[in-house]
């Protein structure tokens, strides 16, 4: 679970768990990620770098990872990157010669993208329609984006297999789940469990009306796993990065104290056949 603040000192958002559909999600976040983009990038671009491809904070990179395949194959693929931010990811892949689209709901964070500078499209869309046609990409990846603040995750996994062509790969990462039992402190508060795993009741902020800033949404495990299956895809891996001893930054509630004894991130590897 993310630890958003809010860049608007009117007010200070009211922390709860309730119930947010499809709709008051996307209005919410779109407009929490366009306030606070800035602060943001500031706070996260130098970990996150320009044109790498991080899948979370625990710093595992796409070189070494190769999830979505070997450097060298991705040479002329078409890959959609979805919640790309500024587009760090989407930067990487056209080094490596893809033909990479980021996408993102939030028009401040693709203006962070193009300050840094690119020559693929840039699309300000929502996850849950995609505006492109079917079969479009051989490649999809979503690292931290959409998944986690979506009210309906199989609608996105659907839209994102319909415009994947066959034997495409799609690779996101999320919180882990097993995070949403613990209070989300990079310290030793963070290790005893407050909450019931079990509780898919979202993580809200709303304002002084009632209205919601920012939504998050949690998903099991076992969702997961079986949202990924009723959209049609096949889920090849999944992954739970160990923290690594190079990183001793902190990152939110991720540090390398939870880091070493809890999975902070799962990555979902699946094919559309």
């Amino acid at each position: 679970m993310q630890e958003p603040v809010s860049s608007d000192s009117a007010f200070e958002p009211e922390a709860t768990r309730r119930a947010s559909d499809v709709t008051e999600s996307a209005r919410a976040n779109r407009g929490w990620w366009d306030r606070n983009a800035d602060e943001y990038q500031v706070e996260h671009g130098t970990f996150l770098g320009d044109d790498r491809f991080v899948w979370g904070p625990e710093g595992l990179d796409e070189v070494e990872a190769e999830l979505l395949g070997p450097p060298e194959e991705l040479k002329g693929r078409d890959v959609l990157e979805i919640g790309a931010g500024a587009a760090q990811c989407a930067r990487w892949l056209a080094a490596q010669g893809a033909r990479p689209v980021a996408l993102d709901i939030s028009h401040r964070q693709l203006q962070h993208a193009l300050r840094i500078g690119g020559t693929f499209p840039l699309v300000c869309a929502d996850a849950g329609a995609l505006p492109f046609a079917d079969g479009s990409f051989d490649l999809a990846c979503s690292a931290y984006g959409a998944l986690p603040f979506v009210a309906d995750p199989v609608r996105v996994l659907t839209e994102v297999r319909r415009v994947l062509r066959p034997g495409g790969r799609f690779v996101f990462s999320v919180t882990h789940p097993i995070r949403w039992a613990f209070p989300d402190e990079p310290g030793p508060e963070g290790l005893s469990v407050s909450a019931s795993y079990f509780d898919r009741t979202p993580y809200v902020e709303q304002d002084e009306d009632g209205r919601a800033v920012y939504v998050e949404h949690h998903r099991t495990l076992g969702d997961r796993v079986r949202d990924v299956v009723a959209s049609g895809f096949r889920l090849v891996d999944l992954v739970e990065p160990e923290w690594p001893a190079w990183n001793t930054s902190e990152w939110g509630g991720w540090s390398p104290l939870r880091g070493n004894l809890i999975p902070g991130t799962a990555i979902f590897v699946c094919v559309r056949d």
